[in-house]
Formats: structure tokens, C-alpha cells, sequence
């Protein structure tokens, strides 16, 4: 028998069609009481044995208030009499609950009132006008268990979230009602990503609560100091870890130094390396790369043909911008990323083509000239710091810039358009470039890889990370790639073994760290036995991580980078 269309077997109905749907189902399970009580009733209480479908048509007729006659005379018993009459005012009330929730709503588009679909709140999030792609961040909190609510100034956008099952409501997060029907008497933490507005907010949100946490989210890293200075605990810049990510990336395809790596505890280091198309490495399998005995380092997982493996298969071969994850010593990693990095080293001289000078470029310069390689930036405006004006999308701009010469190209410019025909131009000047590129929408990201990127880093999955990371203290090694890296406590294992624990067959994590009570770091043995005071550091994609802390229960510690 053949499937359900694809289509089909996706489709996710809204809030609204799924209230239609219980209400229609419920509907025809009360009608099917209703008739079945009926008939029972007139055989019990007034010895009339009845058809079904007679019973069926009594109840259609008296709960449209269409009329009936043909039963009347004979009721006798009081208790039918009170029975018809609840068949009648439940009748009349199913009339008004229908002309409200569907007739109403569906053929009128009269306003819902957004704040009656929100369940009661407590310890929650608040989120104010979230400016990047809200989907992403709520899945990415109720994913996590957290609850939250939703504040945009935009009804259309408020019904659009709300409808498709998410908790929004509409109103200005400057005003105090707006916060009071968001509940933030029991809210934990608020949110704000209201651009200019961010500081009315803030100053709005400290009125009513002193003493609750809030995080602000900017695209302007000078913005910082103001914004901690009218009441913001913590704030957030996007671009600028963006852009630093992206140089930081560049940078270390082409230096021995290790960047971007996170500490697992003693000498431990965890990091990724991405595999160079004229690395020795391509073309073997990981057997054959012999890593282990030739470096000392581990590989523990591995990005081979779009798909995370945690552990690789020993016999999946690496290919040109295969991404390796990988533990070990600092030592052991610096000879690991001399086989993974171009054969020509770093030098000051390396030329780097900067386009776009926005937050994410201006952050990615700053690496690139502390690590002593040579930039040119492109840019549309002429500013300070713009060696070239002109479109990025441009072969003679790029031309002019030295792409053709380059080790490698960042893209940090905002239009997600522009950002794929640089890529596609830089990749024909220059085949051997080194290609990272910043996209504003998640979906852009595979379009990315397939125009020829070599690195891509979404600014909503960024973001979402961000946030992610200061609510529920996880670490973020690559948001491109949807690598998440967790320190949980061991308390659910307990009495039991690593081995015993089941923790990968289970989940899909792995466990790459372990944490002894005392502090102290521990290898990770198969053998070991949990008290119960360790804490294990584990590694997944985004849906193992979701799996392990929803079925153990457990919520992440601080992770030190």
C-alpha cells in the first residue's frame, strides 16, 4: 500500500483548526449520547421500544430547535421531561459556542482575543518583539521546557505565532498593561529585542519588577554599556559573535593556533576542524586516518555528507569539507589540525576578502588584524574602513578585491540574495577559497552549502543559541551545524555503570567528559561507576540533546568555554 503524500503526513493544523476539530468531534460525541440515552430512556422509563435513527432524528430536531411533535405525547415520567429540557438548553448553547468560535472567527475574521488561548504562566519567559525569526527561538524554548510568552507589537504577527500553536499576544512591550497580561508578577526573566525601543522597555520592565532578570538583544555592540545602564543584566550581540565566529573559522584554516575550542576539564580541550579539499585526509576512512595513534587526539563525531555521526562509522571516508569534532590535549589537537588545514601555513600575508562592514563584518576584521593576516573589505557605502565601494555581487568588484589570490572570503552582508551569487562568483574566480558566509534566514543555510560555502552561520539559529545558552546554561560549538555540547549532573545514573547506562543507544549523545564530585576530571571508561555527584559533559545534534534532557529530566549547569 502506498504512503501518504509527504505534504500530507507533514501537515501541522493551527490552533484554530485543531479547536474546530475538538469542537466538531466532541459535537458529534454528545449528539451520539444524547441519542443512545434517549432510546434506553423511553424503553426504560416509558416501555417504548424505539428505532435508534428515530431517537437519532429527535435529538438532531431538538438541539437545532427545528421542532418535533411525533415524541411528545408520549413522555410521562419526570425524568424525561428533564432530560429533553437538558437536550434543549445544551442546544441553544452549542448555537452560541458555534457562532463564537467558528462562524465568527472563520467567515467574519473578527478579532480573537489572543490572551484567552494563553494557559496560566508561572516562572516563565517574557519575549519582546523579537526581531529575527520568532519560530525558531520559541521551538528552540519549548524544546527545552521552557515556558514563555510572546509580546509583538504586530497583531498580524501575534495572530500569525498564536495560531500556529505558539504563546504571542498582542501590545506594546512599553506599556505596563501589556507586561501585566503577560503575567510578569510570576515571570522569571524578560527578553528584549526592540531595537530603539529596547530601553523604554527595559525602563518599563524595572518599574514593575526590580529584582527580575533581564537579558536585551542588540545589533549594536556599542549599545551595550547604555543598555546595561538603564537595568539590563545581560546583553546580547548576535552579529558581533557572528562575525567573530565566521573570522575566528578563517583564520583557523590557515594557523596552527587553536581557536574556538571548550574546555572539558584538566588539558581537555573539545573543538571542530574542518577538513581542507587539499588535506591529506581526504579520500581515507577514518580507520585509515590512523588520528588516534598519529596525534593522539579522538575523534568523537563527524559531519560526513550533511549527516551528524557520533561516533563516524571507522569506515566512512572523509571528503573535502568534511567537519571532524575532536577531544584530546592541546598538544594532540595542534598535530591533528596540521592534517586537516591547507598545506601552505598562515603567514601575516594571508589576504582575507571582507564583504560587508556592518556588526558582522567590523567583528570579523578585528580578529583577522589581531591574528596579523591582511583585509579588504567591500561595501556598498563609502565609510571608514571600506577599502572597495561596490556590490559584493559584482565579479569586477570582487576581482578588484584580490578574491581571485585570496585564502578565503567572509560574506557578512544583510540580503541572504547577494550573500549566495558572492559565494557562486567567489567559488568561480577562485576554486580554492575558503568560503564563510553569514545568512539571515535558517532556510538560506543549505542553499549556502550548495552554492559552495565552505562555513554558514545563520543569525536566527545564533541568536536562538544565544538565548538558549544564558536561560538553560548550554554551550553552542557549532550553530551552523547544530552541534550542541551540555554539562548535566549524573544523579539519573546513579548506582550504574557508564556502559550500563545506555546513554548513546538511547539518545544519540555521547558522553565525552566526566566530572568527579571532587572536581576533578576522569577518563571516560565504560566501566565507571556513577555516585551520582559527577557531572558529564555530552555532545549531540540538536534532537539527541532535546531526547536526553526530556527522558532523564535533568537540566544543564554552566559550561566553561
Amino acid at each position: 500500500m502506498s504512503s501518504l503524500p509527504e505534504s500530507i503526513r507533514r501537515f501541522e493544523p493551527s490552533r484554530r483548526i485543531r479547536h474546530v476539530i475538538y469542537y466538531v468531534a466532541g459535537l458529534v460525541l454528545l449528539i451520539l449520547f444524547y441519542t443512545v440515552a434517549y432510546n434506553y430512556a423511553l424503553l426504560r422509563l416509558e416501555g417504548v421500544d424505539q428505532s435508534i435513527f428515530a431517537s437519532f432524528e429527535f435529538v438532531i430536531q431538538t438541539m437545532t430547535t427545528t421542532g418535533y411533535g411525533q415524541d411528545s405525547g408520549i413522555w410521562s415520567h419526570p425524568l424525561m421531561f428533564l432530560f429533553v429540557a437538558l437536550i434543549q438548553i445544551s442546544g441553544i448553547a452549542i448555537g452560541f459556542f458555534t457562532l463564537r468560535l467558528i462562524i465568527i472567527p472563520l467567515f467574519t475574521g473578527a478579532e480573537v482575543n489572543l490572551d484567552d488561548r494563553l494557559s496560566p504562566k508561572t516562572d516563565h519567559v517574557i519575549i519582546c518583539e523579537y526581531r529575527r525569526d520568532s519560530a525558531i527561538l520559541l521551538d528552540e524554548l519549548r524544546e527545552l521546557g521552557i515556558d514563555y510568552v510572546l509580546i509583538s507589537s504586530s497583531r498580524e504577527d501575534a495572530e500569525s505565532l498564536s495560531n500556529r500553536g505558539y504563546a504571542a499576544i498582542h501590545g506594546s512591550p512599553q506599556a505596563t498593561s501589556t507586561f501585566e497580561r503577560a503575567s510578569i508578577g510570576t515571570a522569571k526573566t524578560v527578553i528584549t529585542d526592540a531595537g530603539d525601543a529596547n530601553v523604554d522597555t527595559i525602563l518599563t520592565v524595572r518599574g514593575m519588577r526590580p529584582d527580575i532578570d533581564v537579558i536585551a538583544l542588540t545589533d549594536d555592540s556599542e549599545m551595550e554599556s547604555i543598555l546595561r545602564t538603564v537595568g539590563a543584566d545581560t546583553v546580547l550581540s548576535p552579529h558581533g559573535v557572528l562575525g567573530h565566529r565566521l573570522a575566528e573559522k578563517a583564520v583557523a584554516s590557515f594557523s596552527s593556533e587553536l581557536r574556538d575550542t571548550i574546555e572539558l576539564g584538566g588539558d581537555t580541550r573539545l573543538m571542530e576542524l574542518p577538513v581542507s579539499d587539499s588535506s591529506e585526509l581526504v579520500g581515507r576512512s577514518i580507520r585509515e586516518t590512523k588520528v588516534r595513534e598519529r596525534t593522539g587526539a579522538n575523534i568523537v563525531g563527524a559531519w560526513l555528507d550533511g549527516e551528524l555521526q557520533l561516533p563516524p562509522s571507522p569506515d566512512a571516508v572523509v571528503r573535502p569539507n568534511t567537519v571532524l569534532l575532536v577531544s584530546g590535549a592541546e598538544g594532540a589537537l595542534k598535530n591533528l589540525s596540521e592534517f586537516t588545514r591547507p598545506p601552505r601555513s598562515f603567514t601575516e600575508h594571508e589576504r582575507f576578502v571582507l564583504v560587508g562592514l556592518g556588526e558582522v563584518g567590523h567583528a570579523a576584521k578585528a580578529v583577522i588584524e589581531e591574528s596579523g593576516g591582511e583585509v579588504v573589505t567591500i561595501d556598498v557605502e563609502d565609510r571608514p574602513g571600506v577599502d572597495i565601494v561596490g556590490d559584493g555581487g559584482s565579479r569586477d568588484v570582487l576581482v578588484a578585491a584580490g578574491v581571485e589570490s585570496a585564502g578565503a572570503i567572509i560574506i557578512g552582508v544583510p540580503d541572504d540574495s547577494i550573500a549566495l551569487l558572492t559565494t557562486v562568483l567567489a567559488q568561480s574566480l577562485n576554486p580554492e577559497i575558503e568560503v564563510l558566509v553569514r545568512v539571515g534566514d535558517a532556510e538560506a543555510t543549505q542553499k549556502a552549502f550548495t552554492a559552495g560555502a565552505d562555513y554558514v552561520l545563520s543569525v536566527p539559529r545564533v541568536s536562538a543559541r544565544m538565548v538558549a545558552k544564558e536561560l538553560r546554561g548550554e554551550d553552542v560549538l557549532a550553530p551552523a551545524s547544530q552541534i550542541r555540547l551540555v554539562r548535566v549532573p549524573a544523579t539519573p545514573f546513579s548506582g550504574s555503570t557508564l556502559g550500563n547506562s545506555r546513554i548513546y543507544e538511547q539518545t544519540g549523545c555521547r558522553v565525552i567528559a566526566i566530572e568527579s564530585g571532587d572536581g576533578q576530571t576522569v577518563s571516560v571508561d565504560p566501566q565507571w561507576v556513577f555516585s551520582g555527584d559527577e557531572r558529564i559533559t555530552l555532545v549531540g545534534a540538536d534532537e539527541a540533546v532535546q531526547k536526553f534532557l526530556k527522558r532523564f529530566d535533568v537540566s544543564p549547569t554552566d559550561l566553561a568555554r
